[in-house]
């Protein structure tokens, strides 16, 4: 059986996330972490702050100070709910939907350069297994901390 550890190495290192910074764009370099925010910002209908912590598995704090930088950065908002004031908005600025979306298609435009390498048959056979792995690891009891 091959080294399950090695293919998620190389698989790590070849997806750029060991990366400081995903992607460039406008001259505005993006972590891996801002470009998942500014995703789960964009893909939910005025999300709180605690809803896309919990979505990414970022402790709230540490997700405070992310916020926060974009906030900085001119790309999000954040907005006291209407609702509840405990808790608050997130929305992407103009700039931060350009952003998002200009990450949207960098990203597609990789991936689908990645699977030009593959048959039909080879790539739905790597989604289905995403899939697979993906439901996998959240029934697990372990995920997404390694075992120490």
């Amino acid at each position: 059986m091959e080294n399950k550890r090695e293919l998620f190495q190389v698989l790590t290192r070849r997806f750029g996330l060991l990366n400081k910074n995903c992607c460039a764009i406008g001259g505005i370099d993006i972590s891996a972490v801002h470009s998942h925010i500014l995703y789960e910002i964009d893909k939910h209908h005025e999300p709180t702050m605690q809803q896309i912590a919990e979505l990414l598995a970022i402790d709230v704090t540490t997700f405070s100070r992310q916020i926060q930088t974009l906030i900085k950065m001119g790309l999000v908002t954040k907005s006291p709910s209407l609702d509840d004031k405990r808790y608050y908005i997130l929305s992407l600025t103009t700039q931060g939907k350009f952003m998002a979306t200009a990450i949207e298609t960098s990203m597609n435009n990789y991936l689908d350069e990645i699977f030009s390498h593959m048959n039909e048959f080879e790539q739905e056979t790597v989604l289905r297994s995403i899939k697979v792995l993906n439901n996998a690891m959240a029934k697990s009891s372990v995920c997404c901390t390694p075992i120490i």
